[in-house]
């Protein structure tokens, strides 16, 4: 593939990472991500499989060699498959990654086509390996068929990192157990601090649980040995003597990580957004249905990275807040 100019923002920081949402519909109802009653978008307005491709082909011409697909959970998506395929031919030919992002109830029936599509590694949301907790949090009573995903993941050859949001009062107790049983399985974790996206039932400040408070809690019980490992994303890790494991933390709240920002966000509807936190967006889809795609997408890219934040301003500070953004993450790409 030929390479045009790379993506370079207004902070002088390049594009490398794109984290494309092929759907923001899920089959769980996770209660610190979106209401029970949760509207999703019409179908119509979503991007076609070859609009996605031809968006994500845009971007790696221009210097992105990580390709994320996520959703919602992107493996409701009946076409999705087709497009990993699609995505995989460029492995090696401007491509360096690709990767995915599930909640794993689907992930038993694709892992083995995943793998033979060039995707080496896969996220797995996972927050608590107790049934009746799982069913609570995510509304859904799936567990059995989520830990069935991860095992296939691990059998077709995939690399399973595990994401979990730490809740206090929730899976406070329990995060320990669950990263030494992944460090057992040979996967990894992240531990990722509670988002203020979106409007759900609840008050996140009732379970909003810092991870300063996480890692003082695991250090009592085990050597942390800090790790320079990036995965191309903003955590940062550190390796468990004691597991053998690698761990790692997102701190959107108490440790901003924004200043080697170097990823963007489109929405199934090709809107591109320039941070997680913001509110500035792009229209890529009225981009790629133009009578001219290339030179709009060029013209929109260059908006874009003039409107790149420099960082985000997320908060959990009081009881009743109203999110930091009304659109929930489902919406943006996790």
């Amino acid at each position: 593939m030929t390479v045009q100019a790379p993506l370079i923002d207004r902070f002088a920081r390049a594009i490398t990472y794109l984290r494309l949402s092929v759907t923001d519909r899920c089959d769980l109802r996770c209660t610190y991500c979106m209401p029970e009653r949760m509207t999703f978008l019409p179908r119509a307005e979503v991007l076609t499989l070859e609009e996605l491709h031809k968006i994500a082909l845009a971007f790696i011409a221009r210097g992105v060699r990580k390709i994320r697909l996520t959703g919602g959970e992107p493996l409701v998506r009946r076409d999705m498959l087709q497009l990993v395929q699609a995505l995989g031919r460029q492995l090696g030919d401007g491509l360096d990654e690709l990767t995915l992002t599930t909640n794993g109830t689907h992930l038993a029936q694709f892992a083995d086509d995943l793998a033979a599509a060039g995707v080496r590694r896969v996220n797995v949301s996972l927050d608590t390996l107790d049934r009746a907790t799982f069913a609570s949090l995510t509304r859904r009573d799936q567990l059995p068929q989520v830990l069935e995903g991860i095992a296939a993941a691990k059998a077709a050859g995939l690399k399973v990192k595990l994401n979990t949001v730490a809740l206090k009062g929730l899976n406070e107790a329990e995060i320990p157990e669950l990263v030494a049983w992944a460090h057992s399985q040979g996967h990894s974790v992240t531990l990722i601090e509670v988002m203020p996206l979106g409007e759900v039932d609840g008050d996140r400040f009732d379970h909003y649980l810092p991870l300063d408070a996480v890692r003082r809690d695991l250090e009592s019980r085990w050597t942390l040995v800090p790790n320079a490992e990036r995965s191309g994303g903003p955590a940062r890790y550190v390796d468990v003597a004691e597991t053998g494991g690698r761990l790692g933390f997102i701190t959107p709240l108490t440790g901003n990580f924004c200043e080697g920002c170097n990823r963007v966000r489109l929405t199934a509807t090709g809107q591109l957004f320039m941070c997680l936190g913001g509110e500035a967006q792009v229209d890529l889809r009225a981009a790629v249905r133009s009578d001219d795609p290339q030179a709009a997408l060029d013209a929109a890219f260059a908006r874009a990275m003039g409107e790149k934040p420099e960082r985000h301003n997320f908060v959990i500070d009081r009881a009743g807040a109203a999110p930091a953004l009304a659109r929930h993450m489902s919406t943006t790409g996790g």
